[in-house]
């Protein structure tokens, strides 16, 4: 896919349409870290929070619930 960079005041954008929005995932406000290589290439990936431990003990338990009969028979 090919994009133009566009002047927004004394900088440069790039803007995203819906499908390279929805692909990615990001929505107005997300953080992106951006990296640049050798020769130019510009990678640019999303900064996501990590759950701290009480949510991801929640879904621990939420899918030990609703997976107990499956993950006995598995075991």
């Amino acid at each position: 896919m090919i994009k133009k960079l566009t002047k927004v005041g004394n900088s440069y954008g790039l803007i995203f349409d819906a499908a390279v929005r929805e692909l990615s995932g990001l929505k107005p406000g997300d953080e992106v870290n951006v990296t640049v290589h050798d020769g130019g290439a510009i990678i640019l990936t999303p900064v996501r929070k990590s759950p701290d431990a009480s949510e991801a003990k929640s879904v621990i338990r939420r899918t030990l619930k609703d997976y107990r009969k499956t993950l006995r028979k598995l075991a």
